[in-house]
């Protein structure tokens, strides 16, 4: 809580609190140190509601635990990964393992083993609710009200076991030891018995699941496998028959002879483009003589055949004599062209012809041959495929018989001896923490929650102002009573406050002592007319001549501390309807005198603000050593701050653990405000029991006790 510091003396302005928030451990520790005995008794509540807890309302409770280590890859004696390989041991393995620890599943075998439906303590329909119980109450609410019992929630055979499961779960703990391949199946129970029976059975059930499982997973693959090849064999058949088939009514020699044929049918495209060319040669040869013999020109005829026999005939004019041997020469060389030329072309045809039948035989048996090779590739896979299946099967059948758990019970749960909880000694420590720490934040709580004053220290930190006087409570019964207390007790503790409240505000100024005391506070109830009373006597002790003028004419409460009749007041003594003396009031075994106020339609604040006050005042000044004024509360009515313009001094009075902070600061300021200045504060009716209660007695009670009661 933030307090605010206002300096009355600077004009009520308020005084920022330090810039930094650090916590004073000195004044923490003084605070915890004053409630020490509110701490200590929290904490002893603490304790005893602990202890009750422990001893009598706790159910005692038994926890055991058995450990399964985990086989992480284990060699198996026909390898068969493909249908039930061992566990990687990695640590999102060990986390799915724990978790099958505590599946439904396999509590929910536990369940049944053992027959925990039967178990109250795991069967909530079993149990007897008292009526008086919370429970019982709200189960016959509802039979009554609602017209249903809890036997018809959970009226289903299958409900009641799934809340038994769910009971188990909660009963049942499973965890993996650091760095281990080892899981702790504990188990908490009422029963030592049944904590150790539930544990082991869920861990034997656990390595029996497993074996069941990879049993199952077995003979499903197994049945797979056997349907799996059955149809594989008779894949394999079929295409094996289909590659016979085809291998019977083929033409194709080999793959070889498929090979010759290509070069042989290059060699034969080789010799066409020869063949070509030389028919092509002859074809012109034979035009050429033939263009020559229609020229009928001897010497070309004989150029153009390149003929020996007509270069000859030529060179030796023989043509002129014996032109008809020289024409059937001619004639001969064109016929010899000519059929060169026939059989050329004839030869051209006959490799052409055998060239496009070879391509044709090429073309079929290529075709015939890749039809061949797939059949034979697909004879060759479905052989090599049911191959591999066949030997799966067979590994599968040896394996169904050979299966091994991946898990191992490496210890089995013992039977308690001890409940495991309560822990009675961690109990009775722990509510003793607690208790003292809830004592302390208790004690804490109300210290920023405070908003009054407890010690003088306190005031004048958070007002700027002195304090004059520290007033303990007087032990009077009533009003009237006060002043017979301090008459018959004149050395008891209270005496003594008033007589250095007296002293106080005499030395303030030596050089003037103050005539005129207004005597104030803030609310009403907070003792300034008790103190107004008091400082009368005092002052009247020293031989002074006191007059006590009551100021707070609207209430008009101190008739209440005398027994003396009504009649006129100082109202009446400024108006001049009486004289001074018969408005006095003389008490018996006082020395000091009073006058009451009057009632009057008048305001009151018209009246203190008039000159015929200030005129009075100055009268009785010349009469009376010392006047005191009892003024009402500042923050009811005005009437304190028109007086205090003409007192010489005011007292401030403050209730103990009362008087808020905001009052004393408004009060205060409304002072300021009007250039009032205020002397001093008294802290009035100061508890020795609440100082005490406080953790205040080291500073007040060896105070208290110095003086008589």
């Amino acid at each position: 809580m933030t307090r605010h510091l206002y300096d009355i003396s600077r004009g009520v302005q308020p005084v920022a609190p330090p810039a930094d928030d650090e916590i004073d451990l000195g004044a923490l520790f003084g605070t915890l140190w004053r409630g020490k005995l509110w701490i200590a008794l929290c904490g002893l509540i603490a304790l005893v509601a602990g202890g009750y807890y422990a001893y009598g309302l706790a159910t005692p409770v038994y926890t055991t635990t058995a450990s399964v280590a985990l086989e992480s890859r284990q060699e198996q004696i026909v390898d068969i990964e493909s249908v039930m390989s061992g566990l990687s041991g990695d640590q999102v393995t060990i986390n799915t393992e724990v978790e099958v620890l505590r599946s439904r599943r396999l509590i929910g075998k536990v369940v049944d083993d053992l027959n925990l439906v039967a178990d109250p303590e795991f069967n909530a329909t079993l149990r007897e609710v008292p009526l008086l119980s919370l429970g019982g109450i709200s189960d016959a609410v509802r039979e009554n009200i609602l017209g249903q019992t809890l036997s018809d929630n959970l009226r289903s055979d299958r409900a009641i076991r799934d809340a038994v499961i769910n009971a188990a779960l909660e009963q049942i703990t499973v965890s993996n030891v650091r760095q281990s391949y080892v899981f702790n199946i504990s188990v908490v129970t009422e029963d030592p018995a049944k904590s150790a029976l539930i544990a082991n059975r869920l861990a034997e059930l656990y390595v029996e699941d497993q074996i069941v499982l990879k049993f199952e997973k077995t003979a499903e693959a197994t049945a797979w496998l056997t349907e799996r090849v059955a149809e594989l064999q008779i894949e394999l058949e079929t295409t094996e028959s289909e590659l016979k088939a085809f291998s019977s009514n083929t033409d194709l020699i080999s793959p070889e002879g498929l090979v010759a044929l290509n070069r042989q049918l290059k060699d034969l495209r080789d010799r066409q483009t020869d063949t070509v060319e030389a028919a092509a040669a002859n074809r012109a040869r034979v035009e050429e003589l033939n263009d020559a013999l229609a020229s009928n020109d001897r010497a070309r005829m004989a150029e153009v055949a390149n003929d020996p026999a007509l270069d000859r005939l030529i060179a030796t004019g023989a043509t002129a004599a014996a032109p008809q041997q020289f024409q059937e020469r001619f004639a001969d060389v064109v016929a010899r062209a000519t059929l060169e030329r026939d059989r050329s072309e004839a030869q051209q045809q006959a490799i052409a012809l055998t060239i496009s039948e070879i391509s044709e035989s090429i073309e079929t048996q290529s075709d015939e041959l890749v039809a061949l090779q797939q059949l034979q590739r697909e004879a060759e896979a479905s052989r090599l495929i049911y191959e591999f299946f066949l030997s799966r099967l067979k590994e599968t059948s040896v394996q169904q018989g050979l299966q091994q758990a991946e898990s191992r019970i490496l210890s089995y749960a013992v039977v308690p001896n001890e409940p495991s909880a309560p822990r009675t000694g961690i109990i009775l420590a722990l509510s003793l923490i607690v208790g003292g720490l809830g004592g302390s934040g208790l004690i804490l709580l109300r210290e920023f929650a405070q908003n009054t004053f407890r010690t003088a220290e306190d005031l004048e930190a958070q007002t700027g102002f002195s304090v004059v006087g520290q007033i303990p409570l007087v032990p009077a019964r009533s009003r009237k009573k006060v002043l017979q207390y301090l008459q018959d007790k004149p050395n008891s503790a209270v005496a003594e406050a008033f007589r250095n409240l007296r002293t106080s505000l005499l030395l303030a100024n030596l050089d003037k002592h103050p005539k005129v005391i207004m005597s104030t506070s803030s609310v009403p109830g907070e003792g300034k007319t008790t103190q107004s009373l008091a400082l009368a006597v005092n002052l009247a002790g020293l031989g002074k001549k006191v007059l006590l003028i009551e100021g707070d004419i609207r209430r008009r409460v101190m008739s209440t501390y005398f027994d003396t009749p009504e009649k006129q007041g100082f109202l009446s003594v400024m108006l001049g309807e009486i004289p001074l003396e018969a408005a006095l009031t003389q008490l018996p075994g006082m020395d000091f005198d009073v006058l009451f106020g009057d009632k009057s339609q008048t305001n009151a604040a018209d009246i203190f603000s008039s000159d015929h006050f200030g005129a009075f005042l100055d009268t009785l000044r010349e009469r009376y050593d010392y006047i005191i004024i009892d003024t009402p509360p500042v923050l009811a009515v005005a009437d304190a701050r028109i007086i205090g313009r003409w007192v010489d001094t005011t007292v401030y009075t403050v209730q103990w653990d009362k008087t808020s902070y905001r009052q004393v600061i408004e009060g205060l300021k409304s002072f300021d405000q009007v250039n009032v200045k205020v002397a001093g504060l008294v802290l009035s009716q100061i508890s020795p029991r609440g100082m005490k209660r406080y953790g205040y007695a080291d500073s007040y009670g060896s105070y208290q006790t110095y003086y008589d009661t």
